[in-house]
């Protein structure tokens, strides 16, 4: 995997903590928390796309195209967090409770479990390489 330098480790990681925070502030800051995690789910993402690998081991392409599965959840996440804070589709009150009203939270679980099993198992295969 190619390795970060230490300005996009610093965003990567700043990056995370927002989305930490933001997703603690989902309970309380309705308002704010969309706009922090949404800025440090740009930071992670973006980030986590620079890392490249460019090896040959299947098994670790397969990891990485599950962690940008994970990345397109993140944001998925975020643009759910908007449209908790609101109506925006339009729905009436029954769909938009059943459908969109805090389901972020399990989108971010699921892509916070694939982050996960993604980083660990790619580790694990990059010991194994080396």
């Amino acid at each position: 995997m190619k390795q970060l330098n230490s300005l996009q480790n610093a965003i990567f990681i700043s990056g995370a903590v927002l989305m930490l925070v933001g997703a603690a502030l989902g309970m309380f800051l309705r308002s704010v928390a969309p706009w922090i995690f949404a800025v440090g789910v740009l930071a992670f993402v973006a980030m986590q796309v620079q890392q490249r690998y460019e090896g040959e081991n299947f098994t670790i392409q397969r990891l990485r195209r599950i962690m940008l599965l994970s990345d397109v959840l993140l944001i998925v996440v975020a643009a759910l967090m908007f449209a908790d804070y609101g109506n925006p589709f339009g729905l009436d009150q029954l769909t938009w409770l059943n459908y969109i009203h805090n389901n972020w939270v399990v989108v971010l679980l699921i892509a916070a479990f694939l982050q996960l099993y993604t980083v660990y198992r790619i580790d694990s295969e990059l010991r194994k390489e080396s």
